[in-house]
């Protein structure tokens, strides 16, 4: 994939596990480049008026990724948005389909290691249950994002700013940014 030959909405969605540095990330080239920035998961608390926490906790998971799917639906009006997506949206296949129809998939990839390094709040995270149970959903997920990723960008070992600078460098030399 080259050029910069877009598709739908060209928006920049950042996907990839917990403690990845997704919102980060979104924010740090949102100032960078002056385009706006927004989380999928601030998204729906907002349109539901609810915590994620909450949202799962009186729900449910499957209303949490229908809520979630509405939020991506959403910004088919917008423009040039970059993205945060909640660690979970690869797990319903209509969202890949309505990201890929909309822009482009940053995946991040990095190890357990870097997302529980992260993970400060772990009761903000309704995913969250333990290191193990981590482990084993990183390990679930981590096909699917492989799947629905138009870049990966391998985070292993490297700074917040290191990795705005290296994603800002990739999204330059395909014309995205």
């Amino acid at each position: 994939m080259t050029g910069s030959v877009k598709r739908g909405c060209d928006h920049i969605f950042f996907i990839g596990f917990l403690g990845a540095g997704k919102s980060t990330l979104a924010r740090n080239l949102g100032r960078m480049f002056n385009r706006r920035f927004i989380d999928t998961d601030r998204l729906v608390e907002r349109r539901r008026g609810l915590s994620v926490r909450r949202i799962f906790e009186l729900e449910g998971e499957e209303r949490f990724r229908e809520l979630e799917t509405q939020a991506l639906e959403s910004l088919e009006s917008e423009r040039s948005l970059l993205v945060s997506c909640g660690g979970g949206i690869i797990e319903t296949p209509r969202n890949t389909e309505l990201m890929h129809a909309m822009g482009y998939c940053v995946y991040l990839d990095g190890d357990i290691d870097d997302s529980l390094r992260q993970i400060r709040r772990a009761d903000t995270r309704p995913d969250f249950r333990s290191a193990e149970h981590a482990a084993r959903l990183l390990e679930h997920r981590r096909p699917l994002y492989q799947g629905a990723a138009d870049i990966t960008v391998d985070i292993r070992g490297k700074s917040f700013k290191d990795v705005s600078y290296l994603c800002a460098e990739i999204l330059l030399e395909r014309g995205l940014l």
